[in-house]
């Protein structure tokens, strides 16, 4: 039997697209930035997306990470074209044990990359290894050259030395800033989907861990099966509207969320923003919201009727 309706939520106006008067939910997370640079773009860019890969959602993953933007070659520690990435994770220990496997794996065995600290000036005790954690794999021919207070580890391959930072800061920053599209269709909302990650992607700061910065599959807390921490969000699942509580306008037969993650409140506040914006000014969507679990997540709360 379906579950009877709710009352419809307050509804905003922007572009003539509804704005449901709710909030999205965000959380402290601890957040770094690698500079990855190589011999061309691409070679940094395909080792950026590979460190990236399995990264989506700490409800699964070690970490989430993305790739933040492209960094001009006159703008990185070695001159070189390089792509910065943001990378986020429970505490301190989890980015550098996450870290080092990563960059063992993804960038060190990718042509001619480095891989640079992008969070300067940070205590000792907010400090993770990278460089002096995979150093061994140089089996007594690595060698370390300090620069200031900064140390660099020069690892042997096969095409030369690899050269990564000793330490990396971290900051805390804020995970979970979130859009839901609701659409006509699946075409129309991932278009506006598409659009609102290319306006959040035009700042910085900030980083969308899910494939092309869209999620399909969006999540509710706990599951009908015990060993799952998170489920389906079938409030918002079209098939399903003929079973349980939807949350669905009339007309919707699709939905994307955007989750963003920021070094600041202000970023992410700032991005959602920018997304928002570009989302509503697409052709076939119908309502735009937030998820939130009533305030009892995390301490950071982004109003969408502050955003208009």
């Amino acid at each position: 039997m379906a579950s009877e309706q709710t009352s419809p939520p307050p509804l905003l106006n922007l572009n003539g697209v509804e704005i449901v008067d709710t909030f999205a939910e965000a959380f402290p997370i601890k957040a770094t930035r690698l500079i990855i640079t190589a011999a061309n773009e691409d070679w940094a860019r395909t080792g950026a997306t590979v460190l990236c890969g399995n990264a989506t959602s700490v409800i699964a993953c070690d970490v989430e990470a993305a790739i933040e933007r492209i960094i001009p070659a006159n703008e990185t520690p070695d001159g070189r074209p390089g792509v910065s990435v943001l990378v986020f994770a429970f505490s301190v220990d989890g980015l550098g044990k996450a870290l080092q496997g990563r960059v063992g794996q993804c960038i060190l065995t990718c042509p001619t990359t480095a891989c640079f600290n992008g969070i300067q000036d940070c205590p000792k005790e907010k400090q993770f290894r990278i460089g002096g954690g995979i150093r061994y794999f140089g089996d007594s021919f690595q060698k370390s050259k300090k620069i200031g207070d900064q140390r660099f580890w020069r690892i042997p391959v096969m095409d030369g030395e690899f050269l990564c930072e000793d330490y990396f800061g971290t900051i805390t920053g804020v995970a979970g800033g979130n859009l839901l599209i609701c659409g006509a269709n699946a075409t129309s909302a991932l278009q506006a989907a598409e659009s609102a990650v290319a306006a959040i992607r035009s700042g910085t700061d900030v980083a969308l861990p899910f494939p092309g910065g869209i999620v399909r599959s969006g999540s509710k807390v706990g599951s009908r099966y015990p060993k799952l921490k998170a489920s389906t969000n079938d409030a918002y699942c079209p098939t399903l509207r003929g079973a349980v509580q939807t949350e669905l306008p009339a007309g919707c037969n699709a939905v994307y969320e955007i989750v963003i993650d920021g070094l600041s409140f202000d970023a992410v506040q700032s991005a959602m923003r920018r997304g928002l914006h570009a989302a509503a000014a697409s052709s076939g969507v119908i309502r735009i919201t937030a998820g939130n679990y009533g305030g009892k997540l995390g301490k950071h709360h982004y109003h969408l009727r502050d955003l208009l």
